[in-house]
């Protein structure tokens, strides 16, 4: 993406060691909390949809569904 490790924890307010240890692979987690600032400091914040799993409908919506 082109920013440095340096950039991204300015931007995010993590420590370059946090950043440099979840690139490496080191880190022994993440908070929810900091994977968002991660993300939005490399603008990439709407890639977090792909780590959602899809909502079923609701019981409503299939009952309105069904009466069509």
């Amino acid at each position: 993406m082109g920013f440095t490790q340096k950039e991204v924890a300015e931007k995010s307010g993590l420590s370059v060691f946090t950043i440099s240890s979840l690139e490496n692979g080191s880190s022994t987690g993440i908070t929810l909390t900091s994977f968002i600032k991660l993300l939005r400091a490399i603008d990439s914040l709407e890639e977090i949809e792909k780590l959602l799993p899809e909502l079923p409908q609701s019981p409503r919506a299939l009952f309105k569904k069904q009466q069509k």
